[in-house]
């Protein structure tokens, strides 16, 4: 029953995306609008087709043109993916540790607790620049501005979820004779698990969102600065090609944390 009712939601969800791109087709196709501002998913398609491909020229030299800016369109990705992992890992691990020692100490957390909001509430393109003075060009200022805008989601996430552990969860394992480290196994980590898991999708989707303003500076090969140079060209097709892309490999991270969740933290309930 239960592989039933998954299988038939997942036939909801394809329902629901094929009825969103038949609008769209409709849209471009019965409206004859231009296609520099909004193309069809055919054009889309074929941009992410053709930036995977190597084409002949058509002036009848044997020259070939392959992928776009000089790389293909999964080198493009690849490469933010790679600074995706190392900002966004680095921001898990920091965050991750962080959040744990303000929930331990109070007087810590009055203290640091108020800059992490303030982290939290700065946009990644107010600051890329002072990183970019600071650090160069290069991935290390890219890296560094994802860091900056997940492990302060991260901390608050961790922060809030072991100090909402339940005291007498602690005190009922305690007069079963368990020690600090079997309290600290068996119930603070699962305790405080789901609510780690949450931060970690909110800061996934951040990471996703800052990643055109930490390619805008030599960031070629970048999903996010190919998003962003083709939106300066007008080539809004593969523009829009590009977000499909991010907007896909960061769903199907964040299915991975809802996986790790159900997994690990069962009694979160079911989604």
């Amino acid at each position: 029953m239960l592989a039933d009712n998954r299988w038939r939601l997942r036939g909801v969800q394809f329902s629901v995306l094929v009825a969103l791109i038949a609008v769209w087709w409709a849209i471009t196709h019965f409206s004859h609008i231009n296609p520099v501002i909004l193309p069809s998913p055919v054009d889309v398609g074929r941009q992410l087709v053709e930036t995977n491909i190597c084409r002949e020229q058509g002036d009848g030299s044997a020259r070939r043109t392959c992928g776009v800016q000089g790389y293909f369109l999964w080198q493009h990705l690849l490469a933010t993916i790679q600074r995706v992992a190392v900002g966004f890992g680095a921001g898990i691990i920091v965050g991750v540790a962080l959040g744990w020692l303000l929930a331990s100490h109070r007087v810590l957390r009055a203290i640091v607790e108020p800059y992490v909001s303030f982290m939290r509430a700065l946009p990644p393109l107010g600051y890329i620049g002072l990183l970019i003075v600071w650090f160069g060009i290069g991935d290390t200022s890219k890296v560094i501005l994802l860091f900056l805008a997940t492990f302060p989601a991260i901390t608050v996430a961790t922060t809030s979820g072991v100090i909402g552990v339940r005291h007498d969860w602690v005190r009922a394992a305690q007069s079963m004779g368990a020690n600090r480290a079997q309290v600290l196994q068996r119930v603070t980590i699962p305790g405080a698990l789901p609510e780690i898991l949450s931060g970690m999708r909110l800061a996934n989707g951040m990471a996703w969102s800052a990643i055109i303003a930490a390619e805008l500076n030599d960031g070629i090969p970048g999903i996010g600065a190919l998003a962003f140079i083709s939106g300066t060209q007008l080539n809004t097709s593969l523009t829009i090609a590009s977000i499909i892309v991010i907007g896909v490999v960061a769903v199907g991270m964040d299915q991975h944390f809802l996986w790790a969740e159900r997994r690990w933290a069962p009694w979160r309930g079911k989604g």
